[in-house]
């Protein structure tokens, strides 16, 4: 009987308070496995980047690197934080001084190729013989991916090709799947010879796996709360899978690593010490609500749309006066979101502006779609103005009446797109992203010139 383990995590999200004692508890896993002859293999499932993280963001990704590097990891897939918030050339080098393998089955350059860095699959071979296949794939963002300079494909359709080729070679097929648990269901339920899917991207959790058919699913969360890990037995003569068990270990009930709390400050003092070169000098503080605005007005020349509607809860905090750091910017605005225009009817922007006159906004708790915030916070606009005319409600738009069927192109926080806060938005059909700028760097631009709201 050979006896194999999988450890994986996903979507850590660059919450480096739970990597120390992930990290020592993954190096005295190794050491147990090893010294008994047992095999280990140590993967991440995507989203260990997150720009919200200083040193992340001074590092663009490269510091997550590196702690997987020392972590020992075998192979590593990539989530739409690493594909989607990075620009190309980032991407492109964020994995050069790796030794692990990165596997990306969908993914490619603008000319068709695949990028020297990654690889569909991985062949990994036990020291018994048995012959393990990996696969990896992300989540299906094609627009996004296409703006930033790479192409694509359908995962699911990258999957069955690769599932193809290792059927016949590998004895075991393991999946690290960025997509989020209904596609695992769905690769479950429609691609049996996928022994295990290590799943992410959805932040679910399965504490004792689940398995679908002839798969077994793992999942461990967000935010490093979790580690995964997969056993495995297989009969060492006939390469027999026998079975297959899957759980999960709170980093919380983990012992607290050594300098734990040092090595989190630093991470996040070397971050703060690398953005610390002045931006711009402010001549008055400046609040939270008027930061907003002033982003609002800017996203409108710079997008060249008719007006913009964004919400307040994008601005986390005032802006003393004084010098302005990157640090400073990235602290009261570090969402990785981007702005968007969408083309709206006037009778479909004028549903917005009633729906956003709503208290609800105010304490609505908003998490995902790239806001780091608490609250979504009051819904704002400029480019519009709002008349009282008789006992009619008239708006206009850069003085002009709104008409019913006329069209008008509206900037908004991309996170507005991808959940169903305005209907009209999130239907529109027309939709043109801008990356890889965020809010942030727009919001630069707004105090470089003292847009006065």
């Amino acid at each position: 009987m050979e006896v194999i383990h999988l450890y994986h995590t996903n979507d850590l999200h660059s919450h480096f308070e739970n990597w120390p004692r992930i990290f020592e508890f993954l190096q005295e896993r190794r050491k147990w496995h090893e010294e008994v002859g047992e095999e280990i293999y140590l993967f991440d499932i995507g989203d260990h980047v997150d720009l919200s993280h200083p040193y992340t963001e001074a590092t663009k990704g490269k510091i997550n690197t590196d702690l997987l590097e020392k972590g020992q990891y075998d192979a590593v897939t990539i989530g739409n934080n690493e594909g989607i918030t990075l620009p190309y050339e980032a991407l492109d080098h964020l994995y050069s001084d790796a030794s692990f393998d990165i596997l990306v089955a969908n993914l490619y350059k603008k000319n068709g190729e695949r990028p020297a860095w990654c690889k569909p699959y991985q062949m990994y071979e036990t020291k018994m013989g048995t012959k393990i296949g990996v696969i990896g794939v992300t989540a299906f963002f094609q627009k996004l991916y296409e703006l930033l300079g790479w192409n694509l494909s359908d995962p699911l359709e990258a999957l069955q090709e690769q599932v193809k080729i290792l059927r016949n070679e590998a004895d075991i097929i393991v999946l690290l799947s960025h997509l989020g648990i209904n596609d695992d269901e769905w690769i479950a339920n429609n691609i049996p010879d996928i022994d295990i899917i290590l799943g992410a991207h959805t932040h679910h959790v399965f504490h004792e796996g689940k398995v679908i058919g002839n798969s077994l699913q793992g999942a461990a969360g967000k935010f490093g709360y979790y580690v995964g890990h997969v056993e495995i037995e297989v009969d060492d003569k006939s390469k027999r899978l026998i079975q297959k068990k899957a759980r999960l270990y709170d980093s919380s009930d983990l012992p607290e690593a050594s300098h734990e709390k040092t090595i989190i400050e630093n991470l996040y003092l070397q971050g703060r010490k690398a953005l610390s070169e002045k931006a711009l000098t402010n001549d008055q503080d400046i609040s939270s609500s008027r930061l907003a605005s002033m982003l609002c007005e800017t996203l409108i020349t710079w997008c060249h749309s008719d007006c913009a509607i964004i919400n307040e809860g994008l601005i986390l905090d005032n802006l003393s006066k004084g010098d302005v750091t990157s640090f400073d910017l990235l602290s009261i605005c570090p969402h990785p979101i981007n702005p968007c225009n969408v083309t709206l009817t006037g009778a479909e922007l004028k549903e917005v502006l009633l729906d956003m006159q709503s208290e609800k906004w105010k304490e609505l708790q908003v998490k995902g779609l790239g806001f780091r915030g608490t609250v979504m916070g009051k819904i704002i606009s400029q480019g519009i103005t709002h008349k009282k005319v008789g006992e009619q409600d008239k708006y206009f738009i850069q003085l002009e009446e709104l008409l019913a069927e006329k069209e008008y192109v509206v900037t908004v926080p991309d996170m507005f797109t991808f959940g169903n806060f305005f209907p009209s938005i999130y239907r529109a059909e027309n939709k043109q992203y801008f990356l890889p700028e965020f809010m942030r760097n727009i919001l630069l631009e707004a105090l470089k010139k003292g847009v006065n709201v």
